[in-house]
C-alpha cells in the first residue's frame, strides 16, 4: 500500500540529527550501511495483499483468462488416501511428480470446457507459426551445428586412426621381438653345434619350415596350383637343376665307354667330306720344305 511504502521510505532515510546522535553513541560503523543490532520484523499484511489482488484482478470471461486452479493430486497407483500429504518437499522426484500430476488434472479439467465452447485444441496440419528468430539467425545456428558435427566426426576419425596406428605398431613390435627371439635361438643352436655339444641339425629344418610358414601366412590369399606352362616347358627341356660345376669331367666309366665313337666322323671321312677335303688338299699351298725339295729336284 501507499502508507506502507511511505513508512518504509521514512525508516530508511535518517536525518542529520539522528545520524549525529548515532555517531555520538558509537552505533555507526565504517561503511555506507548502518548495522542493525536486531533482525527486522517480518510483516504479513494480508489486507494489503488482498487489496492489491482486487486492483490487479480483471473481471474477464474464462476464455480470455484460461486459468485453471486445482488442488494437490495424489498418486493413482497408491490406494492410500493419505498419500496427498505424503509429498516430501525436499525430495526432488516426489515434488516434480506432484507438479506433473497436478498439470495433468488441470488439462483434464480444461479440455471439456474448451470443447463445450467450440474452441479447437489441435493445431491444423497447414498451420505455420511465426518464428521468434529470423531465417538468417536460424541459418547461422544450422551452420554452427553442422560445423560442430563435422568437428566431432573429424575427432572420431582421428581417434580411430590413432587406435589403428597404435595397434599396427604393437603388431610390428611383436613381430620384431619374435624374429629376434628366433634369431637368438638359431645362433645358440649353431654355437652348440660348432662346439660339439649337439650333433643335430634340426634347427635348420625348423628355420626352413618357419620361413615357409611366414611366406604362406603373408600370401594366404594365393592358392598354389602348380607351375605354369612356361615353367613346365623349361623343366622338361633343362631339367630341375643339379650339379653344374665339373659336370663335363671325364670319369672311368665315360673313358671306357666308346659306344658313341664313329671313326668316319673322327677322321673326317664322312659322306660329303672327302671331296671337300681333296679340294682343300689341292688348293693348299705347299710348305717351305716342300718348295725347297721341289727346287733341288728341278736342278
Amino acid at each position: 500500500s501507499d502508507s506502507g511504502s511511505d513508512s518504509g521510505s521514512e525508516d530508511s532515510s535518517l536525518s542529520d540529527s539522528e545520524l549525529q546522535e548515532a555517531f555520538s553513541r558509537g552505533a555507526l560503523k565504517p561503511g555506507l550501511n548502518v548495522v542493525l543490532e536486531e533482525r527486522p520484523k517480518r510483516r504479513n499484511d494480508a489486507d494489503g495483499l488482498k487489496q492489491c489482488l482486487s486492483e490487479l484482478k480483471q473481471q474477464l470471461a474464462w476464455v480470455e483468462r484460461l486459468d485453471v486452479t486445482s488442488g494437490q493430486v495424489g498418486d493413482p497407483a497408491s490406494q492410500s488416501a493419505s498419500n496427498k500429504d505424503a509429498v516430501d518437499p525436499e525430495n526432488d522426484f516426489q515434488r516434480e511428480m506432484s507438479f506433473y500430476r497436478q498439470a495433468q488434472a488441470a488439462v483434464l479439467e480444461a479440455l471439456p470446457r474448451l470443447r463445450k465452447l467450440q474452441i479447437p485444441t489441435r493445431r491444423p496440419d497447414d498451420y505455420f507459426a511465426e518464428m521468434a528468430k529470423s531465417d538468417q539467425q536460424m541459418q547461422k545456428i544450422r551452420q554452427k551445428l553442422k560445423s560442430k558435427q563435422e568437428a566431432m566426426e573429424r575427432s572420431e576419425r582421428a581417434k580411430q586412426l590413432r587406435a589403428m596406428r597404435k595397434y599396427g605398431k604393437k603388431v610390428q613390435t611383436e613381430i620384431l621381438q619374435r624374429r629376434q627371439k628366433e634369431k637368438k635361438n638359431m645362433l645358440n643352436a649353431v654355437k652348440k653345434y660348432q662346439k660339439g655339444l649337439s650333433d643335430k641339425l634340426d634347427f635348420l629344418d625348423e628355420e626352413q619350415t618357419s620361413s615357409q610358414g611366414n611366406k604362406k601366412g603373408s600370401a594366404s590369399q594365393r592358392i598354389k596350383k602348380g607351375p605354369n606352362a612356361k615353367r613346365r616347358y623349361k623343366n622338361q627341356k633343362f631339367g630341375f637343376g643339379g650339379k653344374k660345376k665339373g659336370s663335363k669331367w671325364n670319369t672311368k666309366e665315360s673313358f671306357n665307354d666308346v659306344s658313341s665313337f664313329r671313326s668316319k666322323v673322327a677322321h673326317n671321312k664322312g659322306p660329303g667330306k672327302s671331296g671337300k677335303g681333296g679340294k682343300k688338299a689341292l688348293n693348299k699351298r705347299p710348305g717351305k720344305r716342300a718348295r725347297q725339295k721341289m727346287k733341288s729336284r728341278a736342278r
